[in-house]
């Protein structure tokens, strides 16, 4: 596993950390792609910042009350605890240590560390005036744990009115509940979008969010009276906090509230949420104005992901469209599944998953660009210098060219991958630079200058092939949030671990500075970094 956000790397004991979460996920069900996709873009962000040299806490976790887990369990004949264990412990754990996911922590809201202080939290807004006691009739989808507006619903060909998510029908609940006087935070929301304007992404669904607020809030219905698998409302046990209160609030749970006010003053709030597009109103909304209602600072950003497609339909158990992570990993291995999703679609839209794009993508930008340049320098340097990497000492236009193009480069893939959340962006700007290191070995022809056995034609050949190297050595630095093990695989191949240390330790704002890799470095040919694919139909 990678560094976790504890190993400062020099960041100030005292700096809030750089705070990113997931959303906790239901344990309904084995996570699918859609999940991964979430949990692989927060772990590349967290990482990048981590080689920034800063203070790091990653989050993620499963959310585990609410009247869609109770069906749920019962259905298989077991208590709702007992599922989410299982589920917990056999299915959402293993995969992310399978995707080599560095995350500081994992919330489960059936821990006690969080049930105890969702009670107090929600006791406080009671106290406070922001709960009141009312009914509330309406359409209900299970699937969301939510109550929708009538606007929202789709209607199928027979009448039945649809969950436009689930596709499937909604009941009709009257309940007594309590409700949080949300309709109170319109203002305050208008306010806080108008002057940050990034707190939500993309600006699409910023749009969405903005219209949505500006139409009027209803009131929030708090707590169901109609089951009991979740957190007791401490003032009246025959309710319980609705879930997606409960899930919430283990942004602020999980680093401390009301436990530990050190860990919650360095840490909390999160800097980034990163939420899929279905939930973002939940994020957006209500999220903030509780936040507001108990004077605690709101996230920095909030940033939505659309959906991965499969058939035109979002992907998900309940369309029959889930693909298990372990399905694409076990033949295009880990760090690959890494790069493509976050490579292919480009976060914030919709994307479809495709098994032939995948494989076309891995032959032609990872094993064909970037493996084969691995293969090819560290090749080079064993048949003409022995392994040991020459010094460069004939550099001219063709070299500083390439020196200019990683300058850039790492610029570009700073701001892309740790401002702007593009991580699409950012990957490609790393891999135009592959293409160009690339360029620069075909245009300069190290095979037919290695002919030349004069002192100035040897000296251009080390030239040519520690310039190369050196390129890769930078590659490695800027690739490692994206795919850990093979630029752990490339570091170690160029002789870095012995001069430069761990690769974890690299900042990537230093990438670009020219000449770390020194003359004499010992270069190994290792394993392929991205083997040729076997045909899965001969499996």
């Amino acid at each position: 596993m990678a560094a976790t956000g504890s190993e400062k790397q020099g960041a100030s004991a005292d700096a809030k950390a750089f705070y990113v979460s997931t959303p906790i996920y239901y344990v309904n069900d084995a996570p699918h792609l859609g999940h991964a996709y979430t949990t692989v873009a927060g772990d590349v962000l967290t990482r990048w910042h981590r080689q920034r040299g800063e203070k790091v806490w990653y989050l993620t976790g499963t959310d585990e009350h609410g009247q869609k887990i109770m069906r749920t369990a019962e259905a298989n004949d077991v208590t709702p605890q007992a599922w989410c264990d299982k589920l917990v412990e056999e299915a959402w754990k293993p995969l992310w240590e399978h995707l080599d996911i560095a995350n500081d922590d994992f919330i489960r809201t059936t821990e006690k560390r969080h049930t105890d202080r969702v009670q107090e939290f929600v006791q406080d807004l009671y106290d406070k005036g922001e709960i009141y006691k009312g009914g509330y009739e309406g359409p209900y989808c299970v699937g969301c744990e939510e109550y929708k507006l009538p606007g929202d619903l789709i209607e199928a060909e027979d009448g039945t009115r649809l969950c436009p998510i689930h596709k499937k029908p909604v009941e009709i609940l009257k309940e007594e509940n309590y409700f949080f006087k949300l309709s109170a935070y319109g203002p305050k929301l208008l306010d806080l979008y108008a002057a940050n304007p990034g707190f939500i992404q993309p600006e699409s669904a910023r749009n969405e969010v903005v219209n949505f607020v500006k139409q009027g809030l209803q009131d929030l219905s708090i707590s169901r009276s109609t089951f009991d698998w979740g957190v007791p409302v401490p003032w009246d046990d025959k309710h319980v906090i609705y879930v997606w209160v409960d899930a919430l609030l283990n942004y602020a749970t999980a680093v401390g509230y009301n436990e530990n006010p050190a860990k919650f003053e360095e840490t909390f709030p999160a800097n980034v949420h990163l939420v899929g597009k279905d939930i973002l109103r939940f994020h957006a909304v209500i999220w903030p104005a509780m936040l507001m209602a108990q004077g605690l600072p709101v996230p920095g950003r909030v940033a939505a992901n659309g959906w991965l497609m499969v058939g035109g339909e979002k992907m998900s158990k309940s369309n029959l469209t889930g693909i298990k992570p372990q399905d694409l990993t076990s033949h295009f291995g880990v760090d690959a599944y890494r790069w493509y999703f976050l490579r292919a679609i480009a976060f914030g839209s919709d994307g479809s998953f495709s098994w032939e794009d995948f494989s076309a993508r891995y032959t032609s930008e990872l094993a064909n660009d970037y493996g084969n340049l691995a293969s090819r320098v560290a090749a080079m340097v064993g048949k003409y210098f022995g392994g040991a990497l020459p010094g460069a000492t004939a550099a001219g236009e063709a070299e500083q060219a390439v020196r200019d193009g990683l300058t850039k480069t790492v610029a570009e893939a700073d701001r892309k991958i740790g401002e702007e959340l593009d991580f699409q962006g950012g990957i490609l700007a790393v891999f135009d630079f592959v293409k160009q290191v690339n360029g620069y070995i075909t245009e300069q022809e190290p095979w037919k200058v290695a002919k030349d056995e004069s002192p100035e034609g040897r000296a251009r050949l080390a030239t040519i092939l520690y310039t190369a190297a050196e390129s890769l050595r930078a590659v490695a630095v800027l690739l490692n949030a994206i795919m850990p093990d093979t630029s752990r695989k490339l570091w170690d191949s160029l002789g870095a671990e012995e001069s430069l240390g761990a690769l974890a330790g690299q900042r990537v704002q230093d990438a670009a500075t020219w000449g770390q890799l020194p003359a004499g470095a010992t270069v190994t040919k290792g394993a392929v970094l991205f083997p040729r694919l076997e045909d899965p139909k001969k499996d």
